[in-house]
């Protein structure tokens, strides 16, 4: 999966979904993502509205993000 400002939160989530908790200790703001408000919050969320939300720049995020699914593979 090419990860990009325009992947949706949910079709990251959906295929690795161990991912939260990875992300929640990237930036403590994404534990978010595990209550029930969150999961509605992010239904149509992209990386680009989740750079908005934390302040990581969206190529660190998206370096990160695939850093924590290669290791995971």
């Amino acid at each position: 999966m090419e990860i990009n400002a325009q992947t949706k939160l949910t079709d990251i989530l959906d295929k690795y979904p161990w991912l939260p908790d990875e992300l929640a200790k990237l930036d403590g703001r994404f534990k978010i993502i595990k209550t029930p408000v969150g999961k509605m919050m992010i239904k149509n969320a992209t990386i680009a509205d989740a750079v908005k939300k934390t302040g990581l720049q969206e190529d660190v995020l998206i370096a990160e993000l695939n850093k924590l699914i290669a290791a995971h593979g």
